[in-house]
């Protein structure tokens, strides 16, 4: 009766796998396994099963039975591809120290026994990942090449799709966008046919929606995305790759103006991805959280998602230096964009630091540090030639433009980012481009054009839930061309809130205006509830869209 018992199990754990009914084989594999040792192979089933259902500790166990078992029974071949695929988990969760003693071990098994096979293949790829994350793109393509050859000359459809995403990314990081990106097209083709097993599946989905991220390659990210969307639809019990999947669908659904989905799949990732145990991707998700409650207007949430993010390895910036400006916080958010400057060198990662040193030097009122940004925005821009950032670069210098008083100028580049925005179907940007134009059209006397761009615009933050934005057009776009843009301020708030727009704290400006800072912040105070603003950040806001400065 127990053999029978044992048996059923294993065979129902066997037809959950080939159904790919993780947790269901995981558990039926676990239950055959307590009432008797499993063999080698229906081990490594149990491993599989488990990841694929979220137990890595399970997994890593049976794995790591497997790798012995082989052992013992004289297969080292069996044994080395147990320790790679173990040593790839563990780094994967950031156990980079234990993960290397496995690929030690499977190296010295392979190099000890003489193997030629798949194996040796395998084991370049963390050494190719390395290489590649350090900077030595040439270098990464060549070992990923040869761990290709190896894959396909032992017709093993993991490593080659493995290795080609290596490739593709090498190419990509090299500057060959087109050849890169037609090679991880071409690895995606080989998964959609159901050629790679779900692990190798999985990993390379997320890398490849990652990469075109990257590039804003915004179109195939998409398109990738949803991919990846219906294969974890096609297994209910996945659970690794859902989470990863989640913070894909977060960017996706908040770039196309979905934001209320976008906040849900953020939230639902960083569940997924803080148990059972702490995945590195949760500070990617927390991130992507921050984002989206910072653009809602929602500063405490932000803050709290950004430091999450930190905590987990996750750079926070720009966005905890966006966030900076709409507290009001403007030296710590110029503070911040400047460090992140010196510190972001690869130009990819760069554009969305400039875009955002644009946006706070104009605030803080360094026009000189604003032009800079942009024109090195531009540069990039050119060189990569991918449309969100042209058309990002273009509403950076629109903005620095009309804040320099060219508006004329102005109007030309934040036309072309308006198009651009427009194919790209990226209501929010677009919004914020509008903005700028009204505001443009105002300087040039066009007022009733001007207003129709503003009405635009703040019809598309309404729907969005933009409340920031929603708050700056109303204290700025809603007054009649001829009214007097001071507000009521007397001649001495008008130098205070000149001074505040450039930055500087009460005690600098009582130093300036010979006052007590006890009499500058009554003057504040008094700002504050002439124009009905709550923060110096929406005051320094004032006084340049109203050209007070």
């Amino acid at each position: 009766m127990e053999a029978s018992t044992t048996a059923d199990a294993l065979d129902r754990g066997r037809d959950a796998f080939q159904r790919k009914a993780w947790a269901t084989a995981s558990n039926e594999l676990t239950a055959a396994a307590e009432r008797s040792p499993l063999d080698a192979a229906d081990l490594e089933l149990l491993a599989v099963a488990a990841y694929l259902a979220g137990r890595d500790d399970d997994s890593a166990a049976a794995l790591e039975r497997a790798h012995h078992e082989h052992l013992r029974l004289g297969e080292p071949a069996r044994a080395a591809r147990c320790a790679f695929w173990l040593a790839l988990a563990m780094i994967f969760r950031g156990e980079t120290a234990q993960g290397g003693g496995w690929v030690a071990r499977a190296h010295r098994l392979v190099e000890d026994n003489n193997l030629d096979g798949p194996e040796r293949g395998f084991l370049m790829m963390p050494a190719g990942f390395a290489t590649l994350f350090e900077g030595g793109a040439a270098a990464a393509y060549s070992i990923f090449a040869q761990a290709a050859a190896v894959g396909e000359r032992f017709a093993e459809p993991d490593l080659v799709a493995m290795a080609r995403q290596g490739q593709g990314q090498a190419l990509v990081a090299s500057g060959d966008r087109v050849a890169g990106i037609a090679l991880l097209d071409e690895v995606m083709t080989s998964i959609a046919a159901g050629e790679v097993g779900p692990i190798a599946s999985g990993m390379i989905y997320c890398a490849v929606i990652e990469t075109c991220q990257e590039i804003y390659d915004l179109r195939r990210a998409h398109e990738w995305t949803g991919a990846l969307s219906d294969w974890c639809a096609s297994q209910p019990e996945l659970v690794p790759f859902r989470g990863q999947c989640l913070i894909h669908r977060s960017e996706v659904m908040m770039q196309s103006g979905e934001w209320p989905g976008a906040m849900h799949e953020a939230r639902l990732a960083c569940q997924r991805l803080a148990t059972p145990t702490v995945h590195p991707g949760l500070g990617k998700a927390s991130y992507q959280l921050g984002e989206l409650h910072r653009l809602r207007g929602e500063a405490a949430e932000a803050e709290a998602a950004y430091r999450k993010a930190s905590e987990c390895g996750h750079y926070p910036q720009p966005g905890l230096a966006l966030l900076r400006v709409i507290q009001g916080r403007l030296d710590g958010a110029a503070a911040a964009i400047r460090g992140a400057a010196e510190e972001v060198t690869r130009p990819l990662e760069r554009t969305r630091i400039l875009s955002a040193y644009v946006e706070i030097a104009l605030v803080t009122g360094d026009i000189g540090a604003a032009r800079s940004a942009a024109d090195d925005l531009t540069v990039i821009a050119t060189d990569i030639a991918a449309l969100p950032l042209l058309a990002m670069a273009a509403h950076t210098r629109g903005a620095v433009l009309l804040a320099e008083g060219d508006a004329k100028a102005a109007l030309e580049a934040l036309r072309e980012a308006g198009e651009g925005w427009r194919g790209l179907q990226a209501g929010y940007d677009g919004a914020r481009t509008r903005v700028l134009v009204g505001l443009a059209r105002r300087a040039l006397g066009d007022d009733d054009t001007a207003q129709l761009e503003l009405d635009g615009a703040r019809m598309v933050f309404v729907a969005l839930g933009a409340a920031p934005d929603v708050e700056r057009l109303d204290r700025m776009a809603w007054r009649r061309p001829h009214e007097d843009s001071s507000g009521g301020l007397s001649p001495r708030e008008l130098e205070v809130l000149r001074l505040v727009a450039t930055g500087r704290t009460n005690a600098a400006i009582a130093g300036e205006l010979v006052l007590s800072e006890k009499t500058v912040a009554r003057h504040l105070s008094n700002i504050f509830a002439k124009l009905g603003l709550t923060s110096r950040s929406a005051a320094t806001a004032y006084a340049y869209e109203h050209r007070l400065v």
